[in-house]
């Protein structure tokens, strides 16, 4: 069996948008799930840095333009259906515009729901109006 080794997400199939998971390169922890197209990619490939679409501002968002909070990027991988990008990554500060180190800081069980993270910074600090 021959496995296809393709160069980057297929951006046609997915209706030009790929899910984008960002990783802890050290610890494994899931940091964030955000949007790729064709163009974000290739920038986040030839920069090094983590460069998203952002669906509601309709362009390509690089992670901490505002807050700083960048996110360098160790290694990219791509699913098997090649329609989703996972990227290990170094982050710096919070990954979440809510101030949080993770954007997945609630636990929801069968009677609450609850906050398990530490917020690291105001987002009203970090972010522009």
């Amino acid at each position: 069996m021959t496995i296809s080794l393709p160069r980057e997400p297929d951006f046609d199939k997915a209706g030009g948008l790929v899910p984008a998971i960002a990783q802890d390169a050290d610890n494994g922890d899931v940091l964030m799930m955000a949007w790729m197209n064709r163009e974000a990619f290739a920038e986040t490939l030839a920069t090094g840095k983590a460069v998203y679409f952002s669906r509601s501002r309709n362009k390509l968002w690089r992670k901490g333009e505002e807050s700083g909070h960048q996110q360098t990027v160790r290694q990219i991988l791509v699913d098997c259906d090649a329609d989703t990008v996972l990227l290990k990554v170094e982050q710096v500060g919070a990954a979440c515009h809510e101030g949080f180190r993770t954007c997945f800081f609630r636990e929801i069980d069968s009677s609450e729901t609850k906050i398990v993270e530490t917020r690291l910074v105001n987002p009203d600090d970090v972010y522009k109006k």
